[in-house]
């Protein structure tokens, strides 16, 4: 595989990793609005606490599997350019 094709692979991977922590967000994002303009507060605080506890629960939750993820690729790499 040329190295277009392992960059390309590289991309995907990291879409693939952060897809989880932003829908975490995002899902925490749109039920903390949909709070706000239902009861009329705007505290900023309450904005974004909650979408910082759920991106690092998510972490928590998801970071192994990333890490494992990230280790495969990077044993595939080196053992490609070894060669």
């Amino acid at each position: 595989m040329p190295l277009v094709g392992h960059a390309q692979s590289a991309l995907l991977l990291s879409v693939l990793l952060v897809l989880p922590v932003l829908a975490a967000a995002a899902l925490v994002g749109v039920v903390v609005a949909a709070f706000q303009a239902a009861s009329q507060v705007q505290d900023a605080t309450m904005a974004h606490a909650p979408r910082m506890i759920a991106v690092v629960a998510a972490l928590v939750v998801v970071g192994p599997w990333m890490g494992r993820e990230i280790a495969s690729f990077a044993t595939q790499m080196f053992r490609l350019a070894a060669l």
